[in-house]
């Protein structure tokens, strides 16, 4: 069914092995993973799960820069604040202008099938571990489980949104001669596998690794990152009460707040370049010894992404020119930087309003898959749509205040109107999420709520505001069409599975 998805385990963490650091994801496999005599002790259990968390990290080489790049570009380059830069590729091109092609690198979903298969690899083999090792507990069992069940839900939401209908693959396999040709499933059932997964978790998910372990809270999946993708999930699924009960969970815990912004200094260095906050929920990890992307696509001088100068305007707000300095924290010198030619600072630099880049050593910041503040407003979201529109709106100025964000961006929405609310909200996650690979996924729910009651004029507009001249009337005929909402199946995957069909939209005849 899918090409090239074989288990490489084993190879990736010979790649990260070569490191003195004691995070948690040094340990390693030792052997195979497929393999009969592998399943024997919860040691290779734990080996197991702790190489499924790997295949979310790059593969060693800027050719290769893994799936957190992915993240950012499927989340931000067909929106409207994130645009090209110095050395873009062809693909990326097209990618930005909507003219995607079934060819492009960018629509091969391999990079989450092979997180699957690790998931489905550990979900079908760790259940014979007890039998072989008597120290391993029922209770640690469906912990290690409920982490697989959560990971494979979170890839299986990023297929969702990104091409709605995509193949279950639930089983393991070792080879490609032993994948299963499988056809897609709909949008209906894949949403329908990915809460049965987070069911499972959040019944045995840990609330916490035990003290000392911040990295493995942050970056293991818990009872609170479970929950927080519910969140996530319930909101795409437009089941608002179920969203709201989520985020309560996290709230309530007690285990978690906003970053002070009274000090954006601290507040960058504590939520950007530390990582692991107060605010943190589910980070994937990076250090000096395995580091991200970011130097090699966003920081260097032939960086290929960029701020959409003219748009952050928009979003952020100019400063008053009599207190130039008083401005939104999360603009210049927070999410990006004019003076390093619109770079996305929040990756690529070392400190708040500073001028020092992050080097092919020292890019190890976090990918922020979750945050408190993103709990904060996909609860507010949740609300605007139960009859709870003030409550949403105290939320939007919870965050509006911690980040100082101008008067001019305020917005006079009618708490009684749902869809006033939520249009402010959706405006201030642009503000709090810039580029964190959220914009698409943000503009795209808000486009299909309702069977896209509204025409998808929300998403239309956004776009149509950094589409160039001559392609604007080409790319928002393009967005009328709701099946170009989603991409193309790879033209390789369609030659793997010969049960696959393209995406309607990109049906030749």
């Amino acid at each position: 069914m899918i090409k090239n998805i074989k288990l490489k385990l084993l190879l990736m963490m010979m790649v990260f092995s070569a490191s003195s650091c004691n995070k948690w994801l040094d340990l390693k496999p030792q052997d195979g993973i497929i393999r009969e005599d592998f399943w024997k002790t919860k040691e290779q259990l734990n080996s197991a799960v702790i190489g499924a968390y790997s295949t979310l990290l790059p593969a060693g080489t800027s050719g290769n820069p893994g799936l957190v790049w992915r993240m950012l570009v499927w989340g931000e380059l067909r929106a409207d604040m994130m645009g090209v830069g110095m050395l873009t590729s062809n693909n990326e091109l097209d990618f930005w202008y909507h003219e995607i092609l079934p060819n492009s690198n960018l629509v091969n979903w391999a990079s989450l099938y092979t997180t699957i298969n690790a998931c489905n690899t550990v979900i079908q083999f760790a259940p014979q571990v007890p039998g072989n090792d008597n120290t391993l507990s029922q209770e640690q069992l469906n912990a290690y489980l409920a982490e697989m069940h959560g990971l494979r839900a979170m890839m299986y939401f990023y297929l969702l949104r990104l091409w709605g209908e995509v193949p279950l693959q639930l089983k393991a396999s070792s080879s490609d001669s032993q994948i299963e040709q499988l056809p897609k499933s709909s949008k209906e059932e894949v949403y329908k596998q990915i809460v049965a997964d987070l069911d499972f978790a959040i019944q045995y998910a840990p609330e916490s690794y035990g003290a000392g372990n911040l990295s493995k809270d942050k970056g293991r999946l818990t009872q609170y990152s479970v929950s927080a993708l519910q969140a996530d999930v319930y909101l795409w699924g437009e089941e608002y009460a179920k969203c709201i009960e989520a985020c309560e969970r996290i709230e309530n815990s007690g285990k978690f707040g906003l970053i002070d912004g009274s000090d954006p200094i601290n507040w960058f260095r504590t939520l950007y370049v530390d990582g692991n906050s107060v605010e943190g929920i589910f980070e994937i990890q990076f250090d000096r010894q395995t580091t991200n992307p970011w130097f090699a696509v966003l920081a260097g001088d032939t960086y290929r992404y960029s701020a959409q100068i003219v748009r952050m305007d928009a979003i952020f707000g100019i400063p008053d020119p009599a207190t130039p300095t008083v401005q939104d924290i999360r603009a210049n010198g927070g999410s990006y930087s004019l003076g390093a030619g619109g770079k996305l600072w929040k990756h690529a630099g070392t400190s708040y309003e500073g001028t020092g880049l992050v080097s092919a050593n020292t890019s190890d910041k976090n990918w922020i898959v979750y945050r408190y503040a993103d709990v904060l407003l996909m609860k507010a979201e949740a609300l605007a749509w139960t009859n709870r529109g003030q409550e949403a709106l105290d939320i939007v100025n919870v965050i509006r205040n911690r980040a100082g964000a101008l008067a001019i961006t305020a917005e006079p929405a009618d708490p009684s109107s749902a869809y006033e609310v939520s249009d402010y909200i959706l405006n201030e996650r642009a503000r709090e999420f810039a580029f964190e690979g959220k914009r698409w996924f943000d503009l795209l729910r808000h486009a299909k709520r309702n069977n896209y009651e509204r025409k998808a004029q929300v998403l239309i507009d956004a776009v149509a505001a950094v589409a160039p001249s001559d392609r604007i009337e080409a790319i928002t005929n393009k967005l009328r069409d709701y099946r170009s909402h989603y991409l193309p199946i790879a033209t390789s995957e369609l030659q793997a599975d010969k049960l696959l069909e393209q995406n309607p939209f990109y049906k030749t005849n």
